[in-house]
């Protein structure tokens, strides 16, 4: 390890609220399967199409802001005295926690088959009570006897989601596999961004590179557009040497860590130049999204934009939209404009809680068989039901804090 040279001790607040308008924003979006007639802008695009929408770019920016948070996390450890391996059983387990979860919704999503003895909102809210039985944040333990409770209540939502996943059965009678969905792929891209932060730390001359070579990873081996032959630059017969070792390592194509990696480099220089006046970091951010757009722009001409394809053009877009919305909202933040965003803030303090919400929500719905009016779903109004259903999940999170339950990984 060596020593490093940037203070992440003073916390940045302009994070925050990037990650509370991006889950936001992932919340609002994630509840378009109940709804009807929504703006092409606003869903995601379909495969094989050169567009993106809203949707295509919630998630990546959401690994981005996972990489903004990766060197503060790390280095706060180190701050406390904690080892380096410490550090790294916590990058596991933790890893651990986000691929457990991600495994029991992502299989959810199929719904249950009829043979399966209780319904699919039965199972969601085992589910979640299951997730804040193990991974809630308990208040410090006072005596023997809340300690011993907590560890009760652990063991029983292991003891709970055993059984879901044992009992479970799919429509097409497939048993529980590992289907990671959402936070499966935030928990091996951050595995993958945040060992290499472990033995990098905040050396640029090392990230810089290691995020080119993600972003080449992309371009050599996405599917160009059909004017240049509608192959990959690397199209390697299958299967061979190099994709499997990217699958061994979960890199993908590439285009998953470029973005947590991309979040890393901003977070360091954001941290690094934090003395400089408001004006010249805000021209260095400036510059940074004209390079990516331009970069954008020119890999258009190679390749689609697609989420669905995880094209070069798609991370150079995205990359450029999170760090234009992260220098608008710093921006906010120093001219004392945070409070703007309090009505989101726990959706940043409380990431996992906000994101899990929903499906007690869901559970309800289905147990209960209270529908919204059909009028409710369609057009114009169907966008408000799901903003008012992202804010209603905030306010649930922020009451749910208030008595002590908040999952924490």
């Amino acid at each position: 390890m060596t020593t490093h040279h940037t203070d992440f001790t003073q916390r940045n607040t302009a994070i925050d609220i990037l990650r509370a308008l991006t889950m936001f924003v992932m919340i609002f979006v994630n509840d378009f399967w109940k709804v009807h007639d929504i703006p092409a802008w606003l869903d995601h695009a379909g495969r094989g199409e050169d567009f993106m929408g809203l949707a295509d770019v919630v998630f990546p920016c959401f690994l981005f802001v996972v990489g903004m948070s990766i060197p503060f996390a790390i280095e706060r450890r180190y701050a406390k005295g904690l080892s380096g391996e410490s550090t790294i059983g916590h990058i596991l387990s933790r890893t651990l926690a986000l691929l457990v979860m991600g495994a029991f919704i992502t299989n959810s999503e199929a719904r249950l088959s009829p043979e399966v003895s209780y319904r699919i909102g039965i199972y969601w809210f085992l589910m979640v009570g299951a997730f804040f039985c193990i991974w809630n944040q308990y208040p410090a333990a006072k005596d023997a006897g809340r300690q011993r409770l907590y560890t009760v209540l652990k063991g029983l939502g292991i003891v709970v989601l055993l059984y879901l996943a044992v009992t479970f059965r799919n429509p097409e009678g497939g048993v529980f596999g590992a289907r990671w969905g959402i936070l499966g792929s935030i928990g091996w891209t951050y595995l993958v961004c945040a060992f290499i932060y472990v033995f990098s730390r905040d050396r640029l001359k090392y990230l810089i590179p290691i995020w080119i070579v993600f972003v080449l990873v992309c371009i050599f081996g996405s599917r160009m557009n059909e004017a240049w032959g509608n192959e990959a630059l690397l199209a390697l017969p299958r299967p061979n040497f190099y994709n499997e070792m990217l699958g061994i390592l979960h890199i993908g194509n590439g285009a998953l860590p470029a973005f947590t990696m991309g979040g890393i480099i901003l977070s360091i220089l954001s941290t690094r130049y934090v003395r400089l006046p408001a004006g010249k970091r805000l021209l260095g951010l400036g510059v940074i999204v004209a390079a990516l757009l331009v970069a954008g722009i020119i890999s258009r001409h190679f390749w689609i934009l697609s989420k669905l394809s995880a094209t070069p053009t798609w991370i150079f877009y995205v990359t450029a939209i999170a760090v234009l919305t992260y220098a608008a909202l710093y921006l906010a933040v120093e001219k004392g404009k945070a409070h703007w965003f309090n009505l989101i803030k726990p959706a940043g303090t409380a990431t996992l809680t906000t994101y899990t919400l929903p499906y007690v929500s869901y559970g309800l719905a289905d147990v209960t068989g209270i529908v919204l009016p059909d009028w409710f779903t369609h057009g114009f109004l169907s966008i408000v039901n799901c903003l008012c259903f992202a804010f209603v999940i905030i306010g649930l999170t922020a009451l749910l804090g208030r008595i002590h339950l908040k999952l924490k990984i």
